[in-house]
């Protein structure tokens, strides 16, 4: 009895060792794929699409697919046909919205195995009859919660868009000579239908919300410690509905808004505990935004104040309008990101405001994954003259510099 323990001790000691010894081997190799995976990661030249091999030696059948699998992974919802004939790419049912088209053609012209990109209309008889033995029609009558992009893109220079943002601001009276601005909103897209109304373009309704909150850092009286004050903060939410065709894009919009003084802010100037009033309204706009070219985007939209609150009676009737110039575009970092130096204009008249002119202009560089569409990076330099948006001082003049950094749509 007392051997076959023994016997049993040594078995069991020898497994122990083997497993010991084979977790070693299996997490140095475990580490070494890693490593491997690693360095092929690193050295891709469009991001989750080039293999190994040299593409440029394969078939024009292989590369049809391999190129058709990649637009359909990025672009699923836009149902694009890739045709290959002698490393030429032909693009069939590109979508009906120039910007989210020219991004699909920039992102074929990216891979290293394309000699160049045409578009085209209509597939011949003899085309359609060569694909039908491989190739399945794809079709989709509408999208749940699209992911590339918005139909409407946003107005940059706004100073009330929905977006992510913080920024340094100098020079307002309002809410202080030195200040940080910061601002939490998105712009979530819930269902897009495709290729409606006479022209084709896709239809998509969604819901928006934000909020915008400034806070001061100078004259602050220093009560219990405190370095800065919550002065204001601004909450918004939308239900926008847009459509887009060619280098048109459409956005009719419901929202509401409304302004809270800060508490500090209140607590250190009690003064305007009498003066404080309630700032919201509900109100509907519909904007126009055409792309007059590759580089230049121009809008204009009317808004009309269905409701405001007793304590602060808004006028009916405001109107905004601007423009967007993006140049010098370029591919980098392995031409797996785009960036483009930007500057925008953002211009508006409110009755409220006895239609005084109000403008803000933005310049920086925006950074996305893809050629025009998605969401972007910005780091931007402002200026804004005219009357301030905080709450009840809409109606205040006002002026301000800002550098700042934005991501979003």
């Amino acid at each position: 009895m007392h051997s076959h323990r023994k016997l049993v001790g040594l078995f069991a000691c020898s497994l122990c060792c083997f497993s010991l010894l084979s977790g070693e081997e299996a997490i140095e190799a475990q580490e070494s794929d890693e490593v491997a995976n690693a360095d092929h990661v690193f050295f891709m030249s469009r991001a989750e699409s080039i293999p190994d091999q040299d593409l440029e030696d394969n078939t024009d059948h292989y590369l049809e697919g391999y190129i058709q699998a990649l637009i359909d992974m990025h672009f699923y919802e836009n149902n694009v046909v890739v045709l290959v004939d002698d490393h030429v790419v032909s693009l069939y049912n590109l979508p009906n919205n120039a910007l989210l088209a020219n991004s699909i053609v920039a992102f074929v012209e990216d891979l290293p195995c394309v000699c160049c990109v045409e578009v085209k209309c209509e597939m011949t008889a003899e085309e359609c009859e060569r694909r039908k033995g491989y190739v399945a029609q794809p079709y989709t009558s509408g999208i749940w919660f699209p992911q590339q992009t918005v139909l409407f893109q946003p107005l940059v220079a706004s100073p009330r868009q929905v977006v992510y943002s913080v920024a340094y601001r100098a020079g307002d009276k309002v809410v202080g000579r030195k200040a940080i601005c910061i601002a939490l909103g998105d712009d979530f897209p819930i269902y897009r239908w495709t290729s409606v109304l006479p022209w084709c373009g896709d239809l998509q309704i969604g819901i928006e919300a934000g909020i915008w909150v400034p806070f001061n850092f100078n004259n602050v009286p220093h009560v219990d410690g405190t370095c800065c004050e919550l002065v204001n903060t601004d909450y918004l939410l939308g239900i926008p509905l847009t459509y887009a065709f060619d280098c048109w894009s459409f956005r009719l919009r419901v929202y509401h808004i409304s302004s809270h003084l800060g508490d500090e802010f209140l607590v250190n100037r009690r003064d305007f505990l009498d003066k404080r009033v309630n700032p919201s309204f509900e109100a509907i706009d519909f904007f126009t935004s055409y792309q007059a070219s590759k580089y230049l985007r121009l809008y204009l939209g009317p808004g009309v104040i269905l409701h405001s609150d007793k304590s602060f009676n808004m006028d009916q009737l405001y109107i905004q309008y601007g423009a967007e110039l993006r140049v010098f575009p370029c591919r980098f970092m392995y031409h797996r990101l785009y960036g483009t130096p930007f500057l925008a204009v953002h211009m508006e008249n409110w009755q409220i405001r006895d239609w005084g002119f109000d403008f803000t202009i933005k310049g920086g560089y925006e950074i996305s994954k893809l050629a025009g569409i998605g969401r972007k990076m910005r780091l931007f330099a402002s200026y804004h003259h005219g009357y301030s948006y905080e709450g009840q001082f809409f109606k205040v003049r006002t002026h301000y510099g800002e550098f700042g950094f934005s991501w979003g749509f």
